[in-house]
């Protein structure tokens, strides 16, 4: 959860690098600053963006140990009550209106319309992948899988009612769940793969907007599947075949070809991507990991959430320089609510 906010203030940046498309030049900046050994992350430079907020909205609202529609209710008061802390934090346009459109404490008052624009063509979709890690902590067992898909997709679409949106999160929640039981990188996408047919079943059951959903259902598994087979991880089975990717260059090149609008990082199925494609090739390497997940041209701080908090799983903060957690913003509430979700999740195992 700490490595979570880390990713989100180093890729933000008060907002410098997130709109930043070149990754060369905020590796110039970068330099000019001294490395990552150099800097401190604190504000006003370096706050957290809306991206930790709205993870903070949903850890939080699990670590109350609710279940079931009293959970979601309070995931959707969250959400809205998070909103109001988003001075200087560029909240995405999609979660703004998803949220407005939140009616916490009515029948299903979690549910909003869907939202055909809600793709990355018009609207950005990761806003629900990057608050989503938390849902894996929560839930890590195997046996829980069908809580983990119902919760991710119900949250995601509280904001994100189209699948290249709540996808996105169910995917980070995974990849949670995954790493928090040990799971290798290498076996994440492959699994996502798996359980992409059962969060279908739980869609249609639900039947909300099912036809629409259907409509739009595609595009996220086509897109995952591609970048699974050109890295020979479609069975999940390592090692990867890893291009070296070793410039910003080479890697802005190549992160937005998987994105939508230019803008990598910016949607639901390409940000888990781009997280999982610096957690396979950084080599158990924090520099790395951030060069390659965090601090490259796009949507740097939603990557930078998912890829560091990933990482932490893995690896914890022994490699990471002491001044990228020590003063971050939110440090105490991001541990209070890892504390808890840990308790729930492994407590009584």
């Amino acid at each position: 959860m700490v490595l979570s906010g880390v990713g989100d203030a180093l890729g933000y940046r008060g907002g410098r690098w997130e709109y930043c498309t070149s990754g060369p030049q905020i590796h110039v900046e970068l330099a000019e600053l001294g490395g990552l050994e150099a800097i401190t992350l604190e504000p006003p430079e370096w706050p957290v963006s809306d991206d930790t907020i709205l993870h903070l909205a949903t850890a939080e609202g699990l670590a109350t140990g609710l279940e079931g529609e009293p959970l979601l209710q309070e995931l959707a008061h969250r959400y809205v009550a998070a909103m109001g802390d988003m001075e200087g934090r560029k909240p995405g346009p999609t979660s703004i209106l998803g949220t407005s459109q939140l009616r916490p404490g009515e029948p299903e008052g979690y549910r909003i319309p869907f939202n055909p624009t809600a793709t990355g063509w018009g609207g950005a979709t990761v806003g629900a992948a990057m608050r989503s890690l938390a849902i894996g902590l929560r839930y890590p067992h195997a046996w829980e899988l069908p809580t983990l898909i119902r919760v991710s997709i119900e949250s995601g679409r509280m904001t994100h009612h189209h699948p290249t949106g709540y996808l996105g999160a169910l995917a980070v929640a995974l990849f949670g769940a995954l790493g928090a039981r040990g799971e290798p990188p290498e076996r994440w996408g492959a699994e996502l793969l798996r359980v992409l047919p059962l969060a279908w079943d739980y869609v249609e059951s639900a039947g909300v907007a099912v036809g629409e959903n259907a409509a739009a259902w595609s595009f996220f598994g086509d897109a995952w599947h591609r970048y699974l087979e050109s890295r020979g991880l479609l069975e999940g089975c390592g090692p990867p075949q890893m291009p070296s990717l070793s410039s910003p260059a080479e890697r802005d090149a190549v992160y937005l070809g998987w994105a939508l609008e230019g803008w990598p990082g910016r949607s639901g199925h390409d940000a888990p991507m781009v997280a999982l494609e610096a957690l396979l090739a950084s080599g158990g390497c924090w520099e790395d990991l951030c060069n390659r997940g965090v601090l490259h041209g796009g949507d740097s701080d939603s990557t930078g959430t998912i890829a560091a908090g990933c990482w932490g799983l893995q690896e914890g903060l022994a490699s990471v320089p002491p001044g990228l957690p020590c003063c971050l913003e939110h440090r105490g509430r991001l541990r209070d609510a890892a504390h808890r979700l840990h308790m729930l999740a492994w407590g009584r195992h």
